[in-house]
């Protein structure tokens, strides 16, 4: 294990703080628990590279037995994950569908959802073609108008999950609201942070039950990694989050934690450059005559934008916009040069996508339409490059 040997035993220290000044975001980041190995000094987590580990006292329970249940390389991730959410347990999984569909299992058959309609295509996938078929049902509804949540209610209704800003069209879901809601009704509620981050949004602060990642994303930052994070709010969750995870074994894998640990240590770096160019983006976009429409949390005609700032610290680095058709969007797409043109998001790089035929090809065509993803419609993940180039790229490729 991980720190097994005393800082004592080998001469080895951690110098102790002298402020009882809670340590900000930025320094969190870095100076998370395991990030210094305790038994060697060592500047980043070990790579535990074992699938069991020795019983020296068969008597005598250890932290760690087999990697599927725990792994002292991962474990500093969980931990990591839920001192940034604030929450009291993290997990690590294979990927963000790995990680959402876990959470999906805490529910039984003859159970109800209340979901974000415009959701990622993936967790509609989920849904609709396979907890569906355990007899879990879930109704879709637009999350903006809370009325139309408290409609949706049924008496199985058993959870509650929300996307804000939703994926691709950034509708705002007031969180605090939701969740007040769901507490009168005793109702589980999740959420998927990954657009946020917990550098702008911490929804447990906000009565979430269960955060979730799709951590390939910005939190990796890096396009090099797949992950998927959960955090529970309470001790009662975490044993049954954990208990699943355990028995179903889609657990993160070794590398990839240290990857993710890695690419972490820089996230507010990033998201604040993200960020930066995103709002320039969206205003540029929002500038001209032959865009149909832009989302963005951040323009000031977004409906949203007052709940957004109530509950989050920024806007974040995704702009969609329609191009008015989806000939017009494909010719865009093969015209850039700056973008990859591919699913995902959050990374160094810009990521260009047509959620049509990419993250929510999933989704019927007509599901599409009354969501507001039209054929028209791109989504654009501001990547670390000049912002400048991004816009002159982009304006070569709208010229027809």
């Amino acid at each position: 294990m991980s720190g097994s040997k005393s800082p004592q035993s080998n001469g080895i220290s951690r110098k102790k703080r002298h402020s009882d000044r809670p340590r900000s975001f930025a320094t969190k980041l870095i100076h998370f628990e395991g990030a210094i190995d305790e038994a060697t000094g060592a500047s980043s987590v070990p790579l535990y590279q074992a699938s069991t580990f020795h019983h020296a006292d068969i008597e005598q329970p250890q932290t760690y037995d087999y990697s599927r249940s725990g792994n002292p390389t991962r474990q500093p991730l969980e931990d990591y994950i839920a001192a940034l959410e604030g929450g009291v347990r993290g997990f690590a999984f294979a990927s963000g569908m790995a990680a959402i569909s876990s959470a999906f299992m805490l529910l039984s058959a003859g159970d109800h959802v209340i979901c974000t309609e415009d959701v990622y295509g993936g967790t509609y996938r989920l849904l609709t073609t396979v907890m569906n078929r355990m007899n879990v049902e879930t109704t879709f509804v637009d999350m903006t108008d809370l009325d139309r949540v408290r409609q949706a209610l049924k008496p199985n209704t058993k959870a509650i999950y929300m996307e804000t800003p939703s994926n691709p069209t950034l509708k705002i879901t007031d969180i605090s609201a939701v969740t007040a809601w769901a507490k009168e009704h005793g109702l589980l509620t999740l959420l998927d942070n990954t657009f946020m981050t917990p550098y702008h949004q911490r929804p447990i602060e906000l009565g979430v039950d269960i955060v979730l990642h799709s951590a390939t994303k910005f939190l990796g930052g890096h396009s090099d990694v797949l992950a998927g994070l959960a955090v529970a709010a309470n001790e009662s969750l975490a044993r049954r989050l954990g208990h699943i995870q355990n028995s179903m074994g889609n657990v993160l894998g070794i590398q990839d934690s240290w990857l993710l640990m890695r690419g972490m240590k820089t996230l507010k770096a990033r998201m604040d450059a993200h960020e930066q160019s995103a709002r320039k983006l969206a205003d540029w976009l929002a500038s001209r005559s032959d865009i149909a429409a832009v989302y963005y949390p951040g323009l000031p005609n977004h409906p949203g934008r007052a709940i957004h700032e109530r509950q989050s610290a920024g806007y974040g680095a995704v702009v969609s916009f329609d191009v008015g058709s989806g000939e017009r969007a494909k010719r865009l797409m093969n015209k850039v040069t700056i973008p990859l043109v591919a699913v995902s998001l959050g990374a160094v790089e810009s990521i260009l996508s047509y959620p049509p035929l990419m993250s929510h090809a999933s989704m019927p065509k007509e599901v599409r339409a009354e969501r507001g993803i039209t054929d028209g419609l791109l989504r654009y993940s501001v990547g670390l490059e000049d912002i400048g180039d991004i816009i002159d790229d982009l304006e070569q490729a709208l010229a027809d």
